[in-house]
């Protein structure tokens, strides 16, 4: 079976790489998405959904090379499960998604459109993850 998942957002911080004990790179960061409507008072309502993200070997170094906080970014990829206990013996959960295509919406700087531009050469606009060894865990 296949799964894929795409989220559009804005990073809520710049993205951190660190390495497997193998040498392979992996970069997470976090995606916002915001669904805004108007509830039965006319009011404005918002909801605003975050997302992990990992992203893996080339298209780790990518990513954690040219994006930076607040700018906007369409990510496609699966979704991953994650349960633990935690240091206080509560079990804990998570959703992460493993990005296997990221696209750059907004240059370095930008902050989803229009405005100035941040400096420095810009990578194409898209990036997908090369193959490679998916049983590696980072921690």
């Amino acid at each position: 079976m296949y799964q894929t998942t795409t989220v559009i957002g804005h990073l809520g911080r710049d993205p951190e790489m660190r390495y497997t004990p193998s040498g392979t790179p992996v970069t997470s960061f976090s995606v916002a998405t915001s669904r805004r409507w108007t509830n039965a008072n006319g009011e404005q309502q918002e909801k605003t959904t975050w997302f992990r993200v990992t992203a893996w070997s080339k298209l780790g170094e990518t990513c954690n090379q040219y994006l930076t906080k607040g700018q906007l970014v369409l990510v496609e990829g699966e979704i991953d499960a994650s349960a633990w206990t935690g240091q206080d013996g509560k079990p804990r959960a998570t959703l992460e998604l493993r990005a296997r295509n990221v696209r750059f919406l907004s240059k370095r700087g930008e902050q989803g459109g229009g405005g100035g531009g941040g400096g420095g050469q810009e990578p194409a606009d898209s990036f997908s993850e090369a193959p490679g060894n998916e049983d590696e865990i980072p921690f």
